[in-house]
């Protein structure tokens, strides 16, 4: 008898997309855009048109930027040439053929890129905390300073608590799949910390440091004088909202205080 051929079965782990999985975990770019926008709109009494994404990856926020109207175009930079040829070939060839030609990505570092002056300069999902000295810090801040109109705004995002300097996992569960955020490695003395994104499957099967992420856990004081010191008039901490269950319910205002939350995730917005 002859034998039967081998048949392959790939895991479920096997078969992922890692930046599929990553933006259906940690991204909300249609909540992002509309934050944005609204902001905007509040501070300057006008709407923003034209929006630039630092450390952009994937560009899904560029895209959903876009998808506003006709008079919206988005820039997005970022230093990955293979995850921007993903955003390419799986997020902007899915918008319509008018809407592709107003989105932009440039391969570049961020601190010496140069772009047309934009309304919205946005750097999201704490990537600017990869500058773990002051100065370097400051000298990216003032590069975006100079990247915005006259009366442009830039956005940033930043976490803290108590709990964001505790070595520790936090599992959420999604439809087909489980993520893991890892704070493995916490210096108090440096703020030093090192996080992981772990991925796990219904059929047992895993992705382990699927991203890794090695910072400074910048605090909310230290951001908002940095961003002063880098040209920027006014930079102002937007804190969640609570339910009626005491969750968070997404809606973000000014603050001045915040709450002695365990654990949070806050917006700056920084006006020129």
């Amino acid at each position: 008898m002859s034998a039967k051929p081998a048949t392959s079965h790939k895991t479920m782990a096997e078969q992922a997309d890692l930046h599929e999985l990553y933006e259906k975990a940690v991204q909300n770019v249609e909540h992002e855009v509309e934050f944005m926008q609204k902001t905007f709109q509040e501070i300057r009494g006008r709407t923003a048109h034209l929006f630039r994404e630092d450390f952009c990856g994937t560009a899904s926020a560029c895209c959903e930027w876009v998808r506003q109207g006709d008079e919206f175009k988005a820039i997005g930079v970022d230093i990955e040439p293979s995850v921007l040829e993903w955003g390419r070939v799986n997020r902007i060839s899915r918008l319509p053929t008018v809407d592709q030609a107003r989105v932009q990505l440039i391969e570049s570092d961020v601190m010496t890129v140069e772009t047309p002056a934009v309304d919205i300069l946005a750097a999201f999902n704490f990537s600017f905390f990869i500058f773990d000295k002051r100065e370097v810090l400051r000298e990216y801040f003032r590069t975006a300073y100079t990247s915005l109109k006259d009366d442009g705004v830039f956005f940033i995002d930043l976490f803290g608590g108590p709990e964001a300097q505790e070595e520790t996992k936090e599992k959420t569960k999604h439809k087909k799949f489980t993520y893991v955020w890892h704070q493995a490695k916490f210096h108090p003395v440096t703020n030093f910390i090192r996080c992981h994104i772990h991925f796990k499957f219904p059929d047992g099967s895993r992705i382990k440091k699927a991203f890794t992420y090695e910072w400074r856990l910048w605090s909310a004081p230290e951001l908002r004088e940095i961003l002063i010191e880098a040209g920027f008039s006014k930079a102002t901490v937007y804190w969640e909202g609570e339910d009626e269950d005491g969750e968070g319910n997404g809606e973000f205002t000014p603050a001045e205080q915040g709450e002695a939350d365990l654990a949070w995730i806050a917006y700056i917005v920084a006006e020129k």
